[in-house]
């Protein structure tokens, strides 16, 4: 028993020594690809590639998702309101939420489960061929040709999600608590526009973007270091989308703290 006590601390200072080491390259990997924006001409044409699949794959599911959230939210802030007499303040709640919260964090979950598990495949079947040593060898640096067209169309493409949520999410809002509740339209959009300001949406598109970012890159170096076989490159799927959610939901945490501290909200 002694020996194992004597242990545990060297095994929890290795993984938190791992742990460390692993943010460290994610950070090199997310700047790296970044160094090299400037030279657009070598990356233009996946660039546009990138953004054409992680649309497609990602644009059907975030209309699933956005107009059933922006129900529930109407379903609960309506019920919520008319039990305090304040069911004309229901729109306010919904859109606020959905601009403010809901619609940054769909999209970046979309891009992580849909276009970032893609990624992470697709890196790491070029890691196992050995598509990766054999750009280096040729001259070509790995991060500036792959990963920097992906960083751009994930950030690209999660602001379009954000702004596609925010719009499905207030129509499904808006039919369950003007149709179903019987809240009038114009109540339910004035009370929407009383609590927000163009900062708040300014604010949710840049974290929309920054979350882009930070899935494509968990995405790209997952891929780019996962274990040799078909096996390691599933395991690297789940870290990474595992990994991008934690990541996702503290810089949420951090960027909305700021925010608030910065810019009071309008009462």
């Amino acid at each position: 028993m002694a020996p194992s006590l004597g242990r545990a601390p060297d095994l929890v200072g290795r993984r938190v020594g791992k742990a460390a080491d692993e943010t460290g390259l994610l950070f090199v990997t997310l700047l790296e690809g970044l160094r090299r924006t400037w030279d657009f001409r070598t990356w233009w044409g996946e660039f546009v590639e990138q953004c054409w699949f992680i649309a497609r794959v990602t644009s059907v599911p975030v209309l699933l998702i956005a107009i059933p959230l922006g129900a529930t939210i109407s379903l609960q802030a309506g019920d919520i309101a008319r039990q305090l007499g304040a069911q004309s303040g229901t729109g306010a709640l919904v859109v606020a939420n959905m601009i403010t919260q809901v619609a940054p964090l769909a999209s970046a979950l979309l891009i992580s489960g849909a276009g970032g598990s893609a990624i992470t495949s697709d890196m790491g079947a070029r890691h196992i061929r050995d598509e990766l040593a054999a750009m280096e060898v040729m001259g070509i640096n790995p991060l500036h040709r792959l990963v920097t067209p992906r960083l751009w169309a994930a950030s690209t493409v999660a602001v379009l999600l954000c702004s596609v949520v925010i719009l499905s999410g207030t129509a499904g809002g808006y039919y369950f608590n003007v149709v179903q509740q019987g809240v009038s339209p114009g109540a339910f959009f004035d009370g929407a526009t009383s609590l927000l300001q163009l900062s708040d949406l300014m604010v949710t598109l840049f974290k929309a973007w920054i979350f882009g970012f930070i899935a494509a890159a968990v995405a790209c170096y997952a891929g780019m270091n996962c274990a040799l076989g078909p096996v390691g490159v599933g395991r690297a799927v789940n870290k990474a989308v595992v990994t991008t959610s934690i990541l996702v939901f503290t810089a949420n945490y951090v960027i909305t703290m700021l925010y608030q501290v910065l810019v009071p909200p309008r009462f």
